[in-house]
């Protein structure tokens, strides 16, 4: 027939040891997560707020902080700018003035067309990305939005207190078009920069 079983003051057929020893373990359990998840966040607030973290500019980051803060950088401005088409019209006319707007107001921290910085450019960490050589894989929307409010911590400015949305559009089809331009878009471009020089 086995053991006899023993009931509690309730009547059931678990007794009250059982009973406890099932809460204890759920106990020890939400602690044990609780300080997992504590030990974490506090070794790196600790981190940061003993100032064991490098911020010179002068020196790359680490992998782990590059791949977090590009990670984090994309998927912001993916999130934040408008899925909206560009109004401004990528016609040889805009993106001539759009060349003309970036020879003005972004090479000299991007890089001029035909002029590549190598290892001279200014030095940033994160870099900054040297458009005419690479190009870029945002898409016109992403390059306004960023032109406009910037990138914090980056030296990517907010333009917006100066430039008007329709500059700002005017320059995103040309920044997404730079790197396959019409010959006849080319070849004012590179009359406007030898003019600025």
């Amino acid at each position: 027939m086995g053991w006899p079983m023993r009931r509690d003051h309730r009547g059931c057929g678990l007794t009250g040891n059982r009973i406890a020893g099932r809460k204890g373990g759920m106990k020890r359990f939400l602690l044990g997560l609780l300080v997992g998840i504590a030990f974490p966040v506090l070794g790196t607030l600790g981190y940061l707020g003993l100032g064991m973290a490098e911020v010179r500019a002068d020196i790359p980051p680490g992998r782990w902080e590059k791949y977090l803060m590009n990670t984090g950088v994309h998927a912001s401005v993916r999130r934040r700018a408008p899925d909206v088409p560009n109004p401004v019209l990528p016609t040889d006319d805009n993106l001539i003035a759009g060349g003309k707007i970036y020879l003005e107001a972004c090479a000299g921290c991007h890089g001029r067309p035909g002029k590549p910085f190598g290892n001279k450019g200014p030095i940033l960490y994160p870099p900054i990305p040297e458009l005419p050589v690479i190009g870029t894989d945002l898409s016109e929307a992403q390059v306004f939005w960023v032109a406009k409010h910037g990138i914090r911590r980056s030296g990517m400015f907010a333009n917006e207190a100066w430039a008007s949305d329709e500059k700002l559009w005017t320059v995103a089809a040309y920044v997404k078009h730079m790197n396959s331009l019409p010959p006849v878009v080319q070849a004012a471009i590179e009359k406007l920069a030898a003019t600025q020089r």
